[in-house]
This record gives structure tokens, sequence and C-alpha cells, in this order.
């Protein structure tokens, strides 16, 4: 019974790490920066790609349990460092640190350049079916944007708490929902409860005939974190974010 017991345990966490293995990569931005990802690859590379894009201040760590459970869907994916942010989930941002030691830009608008740079990155070594991306915060927002520029390239977009939210960066008050006008690929929104209002209009501005948006029952909160299994939440986010996929990008 006790050789049983250790055969099941290493059955268990060989199983476990099939689904938990990051492989961290770097590649260029446009101006050179270097840029920190991490690759979760358990498929064949035409299963749909999802690249996955941080909040303010944080770094590719939040996606550190949602990634996984992409996998189990069927899904590979890619968390991206961009060169606005800090830390979390005890992962340190690499490429803002390079920017930081390099003197580059680190605002908002400044990432854009490394949202397409990982996108041309990852459908030249790994993407070789849908691509789909993924912004929380105010990487939402810039996935719409760049979603609207990069038709070709960008089959999906999931938008965790989009806003207007670079007016003081020198765009309109209308720079996003005037980008969503151009968006004709599936979208999805959600965030927090109280949220809502600022992105409505955006949404409303999208013409895609597959888009979609959750308002939560709860509170909610804002960005990715939704996702995450310490909220009791994240069980109807999920269920959201997997009627989306299934319906759009279905694995099956």
């Amino acid at each position: 019974m006790r050789h049983a017991r250790v055969i099941f345990f290493f059955i268990f966490i060989l199983s476990t790490a099939s689904f938990s293995k990051v492989k961290t990569v770097t590649y260029k931005s446009q101006d050179g920066l270097l840029i920190t990802a991490d690759l979760y690859l358990t498929h064949k590379p035409n299963a749909p790609f999802i690249i996955l894009f941080h909040q303010a201040g944080w770094s590719r760590g939040e996606y550190k349990e949602i990634a996984p459970k992409l996998n189990k869907l069927g899904y590979n994916s890619m968390a991206v460092d961009l060169r606005s942010g800090g830390k979390v989930n005890g992962v340190i941002n690499q490429t803002h640190k390079l920017a930081i030691e390099q003197k580059k830009g680190t605002n908002y608008l400044d990432a854009i350049q490394d949202i397409v740079a990982s996108i041309e990155y990852a459908k030249k070594n790994y993407a070789k079916g849908k691509l789909i991306i993924w912004g929380s915060s105010y990487s939402s927002a810039l996935v719409l944007v760049v979603g609207s520029k990069h038709k070709k390239d960008v089959d999906g977009i999931l938008s965790f708490s989009p806003g207007e939210y670079f007016e003081k960066s020198g765009k309109t008050k209308t720079y996003i929902t005037d980008n969503a006008k151009n968006i004709t690929q599936p979208v999805f929104i959600t965030s927090a409860k109280r949220e809502y209002s600022n992105w409505k209009n955006i949404f409303a501005a999208i013409p895609s005939k597959d888009k979609s948006y959750f308002i939560p029952k709860s509170d909610g909160n804002h960005g990715s974190r939704v996702l995450w299994s310490k909220f009791d939440y994240s069980k109807e986010y999920w269920a959201a974010v997997k009627s989306f996929l299934n319906k759009n990008f279905s694995t099956k």
C-alpha cells in the first residue's frame, strides 16, 4: 500500500507539472528594448494562442494562475512583461527594469510597441492557429487599439476593465472609443460592476457581430485578477470567459 501511495504521488506531480511548465523567453520591441515573457505551451502550434498583458504597476506574474488554466482549456498562451509595470505575485517586471536602466519611456502608450512586437514574435515562432490578445486595466484599452489596427494578425480580443485612460498622455477623451469603431473581430469586455460606465460607450461603438460583455452579480474587481481563485466571484467570471472562448475559438 505504501508503494502504491508513493507511485500515485509521483504520477500526480508529473501530471501537474505537464500543465505548469513555463519557459521564459526574450525578444526585441520595436525600439530595440528586450521584452521578457513566459510561454505556456502544452498544445500543438495550431491550437488557439492567447497573449496575456498585465495591468498598471504589475508584471507577467498576474497570469501565474490564469495561464495554466487556459492550457487546460486547450489554449497555448504567453504572459508578457510590458515596459509600463512593476511587480506582482513575486514576479518582477524585467522589461520595465530594463527600460528604466536604458532610460526609455515607460508610460502606458509606450507599451503599444511591446504589444505589437509580442504579436509579431508569437506569430513567427509559436502561433500557427488563431491568435487572441488579452489585456488588463490600461493594457485592456491598448489591446482594443492594437486589435483595431492589426486585423490580419489578431483574431480575437479580451479586455478586462478598459477605459479612456490616456487623455493625460495627449490623446482625446474618446481615443479608445474611436479606435473601437474599427474592431470587427470577436471581442469580450468585463470589469468590476462599478466600472461598467467606464466602457459602455466603448462597447457600443464596436461594430463586431461577435461581441459580448459580462457584468458580475457581485462587486467584482479591476483587471484580470478577477480570475484568481482566491476570490469567490472568480467562478462567474471564468464561466463568462469560457463561454466567449468556446463560442468563437473552440478547441474541440
